[in-house]
């Protein structure tokens, strides 16, 4: 394909894990990748492979509009949109300060759905795209310590859901990603910050369980890697019927499978049991 005819994609959260991955994985397809991240830094090994690195703090509406401004002057078009920056912050719902839990949906939420805003006049205007949004299991399960990140992910969910309804007239495609535990330094951030906020007060053997639990979790043969998620991605990206929405790797699908088939005093009960360590 050449590169006038060339498939151009916005990949966020780019730096590293499973953005980074995307990238690869999307300039192996013949994308012209625009990555962009606020740590611009860390994105020399994609630039050098070939990816436009732009600064992108989808909390800065500035930064976001320029993005895409770039974006369409330089080649007039966006066909594919991946909404991949975010975090997770933990602690309980008593003591995470209001203050970060809006800036939790600023990030996951808001930051998403402005860039979504952005990009759509020129799908619209070509009456083609595809929007990825990177959601979790966290958007369909539940833990205690999560109730924040898991809000913001359950929003990801029915507001992806409901797009999809909107834009498919105009034919875009809309699919939501749903990572289970993966291998990345979003585990070690999302842990410490829960220890931080919750590890010395009322909730802090839960906490203490939670991260001994993870941790074996994050190391073991259920975790997934960055690429099993980037490679979902570009099957988002390319297939000509896209799914809605597909958890990865197959621990995930597991995980999702039995929140369908589960009671909620059910599904509690599980997860008190895999905090035990059972």
């Amino acid at each position: 394909m050449s590169a006038q005819n060339a498939r151009v994609a916005l990949v966020t959260g780019a730096s590293s894990g499973i953005g980074e991955a995307t990238v690869e994985r999307l300039l192996a397809q013949g994308f012209i990748v625009y990555a962009g991240a606020r740590r611009i830094e860390r994105m020399s090994g994609i630039e050098q492979r070939g990816a436009h690195t732009l600064s992108l703090d989808v909390t800065d509406d500035a930064s976001m509009t320029d993005a895409v401004a770039q974006i369409l002057q330089e080649r007039n078009r966006i066909d594919v949109l991946v909404n991949n920056a975010g975090y997770g912050s933990y602690g309980s719902v008593e003591e995470v300060p209001l203050e970060e839990a809006r800036r939790q949906f600023e990030v996951n939420v808001f930051g998403l759905a402005r860039l979504t805003q952005l990009v759509l006049p020129a799908m619209r205007e070509r009456r083609s795209g595809r929007i990825i949004n990177v959601s979790s299991i966290g958007g369909r399960i539940y833990e205690p310590l999560g109730a924040w990140y898991h809000a913001t992910k359950f929003a990801v969910e029915g507001l992806s859901d409901s797009l999809r309804l909107e834009v498919a007239p105009f034919g875009i495609d809309v699919t939501i990603i749903q990572p289970g535990p993966i291998r990345t330094e979003w585990n070690t951030i999302a842990r410490d910050s829960m220890v931080t906020v919750s590890g010395k007060g009322p909730y802090a053997d839960i906490a203490r369980r939670m991260r001994s639990t993870y941790e074996k979790i994050d190391g073991g043969r259920s975790a997934g890697t960055p690429e099993q998620v980037a490679e979902a991605i570009v099957r988002a990206a390319t297939a000509r019927t896209p799914k809605t929405r597909e958890a990865v790797p197959a621990s995930a699908k597991t995980v999702v499978g039995a929140r369908r088939l589960l009671s909620d005093r059910a599904m509690d009960r599980l997860m008190k049991r895999v905090l035990a360590g059972d």
